[in-house]
């Protein structure tokens, strides 16, 4: 069963500044539990945002939840009962089927037309397919595809559009009814999952430029953009299934034109006891200060969050690192051979008792930069692959705190919400949303 929580952190929104006393501190608020299974609830998105800068008839008031299995859509009223969310709209798989021929969506953004744009990673048989559905932003009934007919990518996966730029890229992942029960390497050379990213012209929903990685070596993941920046550069991540390593891509725009350029590479470990004799990077989450000053990504198989100094876009900066949990802890099962970046395998990340299990995946940093809150989930598939005592333990949610200055990352000990404590059994806990608004799903006009 899917479940929204809704609780409260350390102050009354993420806003800047935003440190008073919250009575209400890791306390749950509401629960708005979903009314079917096997949805996977996984990312979520605003029914407005600033795209819709000077509507005045536009509000932020409705949540809209992809459920990445189910290919089911809830809205969520989030406006009449702020403290008491409630389901507004359900929008059923028959009508991504039948009026797109789409199915498992992921990521939802809203459009400056008042529409909500959803990315799909699959078709209905469970294939892969990358197009995107479009709701009426008042109805919220399916519209239809935002691509031409023919225009589909090969898979789907983020996305994310700049207005400035007239440009939307999108990224793939694979086929759904291969990424479900988890990873096999042989899915690469079978040509279910993949690495491309698409360059589209948002005004004539046309696709412009493919960029090919390395032959399937790769796969392409988590998007996020320049928030104050007028020339907006884009960071992905793409992911080598050759074990090499792990990069971020920059990309810029360039005569009419994105350029790409490799700026971070997170190296493999040679290990014994794990599936493969190299355990490559895998980052699942990345976000930008609102600032623009610092990029954080998590690492979800060796374990750690980091944090880069991008003033200078081409020459990133480490300034903050810290592990929470992951495959590599010294006293797990994994023993690492060679680390071309740490001496020592970490240590086990205790909080208030409680051993975490799993590792850090989803990111929301507060407004004033200064908080860093992370979840532990991926997807259950994965999960259960990868770190099963979190099926049985439930995730996690802690909080990092930052400096905001001059870098530096720093686990909050003092905090720890349990999702392993739900009435209803453990639950995985993925994305997280302040009310009024965050760092990740706004498009920045």
């Amino acid at each position: 069963m899917g479940l929204m929580v809704l609780f409260g952190i350390d102050g009354s929104d993420g806003s800047v500044g935003s440190r008073v006393s919250n009575p209400t501190r890791l306390q749950v608020i509401h629960r708005l539990p979903m009314p079917n299974l096997n949805d996977e609830l996984h990312h979520s998105g605003w029914n407005a945002c600033s795209s819709c800068f000077g509507d005045p008839t536009r509000t932020r008031n409705r949540l809209i939840l992809p459920s990445l299995i189910s290919s089911r859509i809830y809205v969520i009223d989030v406006g009449t009962e702020p403290r008491a969310p409630r389901i507004h709209k359900t929008v059923e798989p028959i009508d991504l089927y039948w009026k797109c021929g789409l199915a498992n969506p992921h990521t939802s953004h809203c459009l400056a037309s008042g529409q909500v744009m959803i990315s799909c990673m699959g078709e209905p048989a469970g294939g892969g397919k990358g197009g995107f559905v479009l709701l009426d932003g008042e109805t919220f009934e399916v519209v239809g595809n935002w691509e031409h007919p023919g225009e589909a990518a090969p898979f789907g996966y983020d996305f994310w559009y700049q207005p400035r730029h007239n440009v939307m890229i999108s990224t793939e992942w694979g086929a759904p009814k291969a990424l479900v029960h988890g990873f096999n390497p042989a899915h690469v050379k079978e040509g279910q999952r993949s690495c491309n990213s698409h360059n589209c012209a948002v005004s004539k929903r046309l696709m412009i430029k493919t960029r090919i990685q390395s032959e399937g070596s790769e796969v392409t993941g988590e998007m996020d953009q320049n928030h104050l920046e007028p020339r907006t550069h884009r960071t992905e991540t793409v992911h080598h299934q050759n074990h090499q390593k792990v990069l971020m891509v920059l990309m810029f725009p360039q005569k009419g034109d994105w350029a790409a350029e490799k700026v971070i590479r997170v190296p493999s470990k040679k290990v014994e006891g794990w599936m493969l004799p190299e355990m490559p990077g895998l980052i699942t989450d990345i976000l930008i200060s609102l600032d623009d000053r610092f990029l954080y990504f998590s690492n979800w198989l060796h374990g750690d969050i980091r944090q880069y100094d991008i003033t200078d876009r081409r020459n990133p900066q480490l300034v903050g690192q810290v592990f929470l949990g992951g495959s590599i802890i010294r006293d797990g099962p994994v023993k690492v051979l060679e680390d071309p970046e740490k001496k020592e395998q970490p240590a086990p990340c205790i909080i208030k008792g409680k051993r975490v299990p799993g590792s850090p995946q989803m990111l929301q940093l507060s407004l004033d930069g200064q908080r860093l809150y992370v979840t532990t989930s991926l997807f259950s598939g994965w999960d259960k692959q990868f770190y099963p005592d979190m099926m049985r333990e439930g995730s996690v949610m802690m909080r990092i705190d930052v400096d905001a200055e001059r870098g530096g990352l720093s686990l909050n000990r003092d905090f720890l919400v349990d999702f392993g404590q739900e009435p209803d059994g453990p639950a995985l806990a993925h994305e997280l949303r302040y009310p009024g608004g965050d760092c990740t799903s706004d498009i920045w006009v």
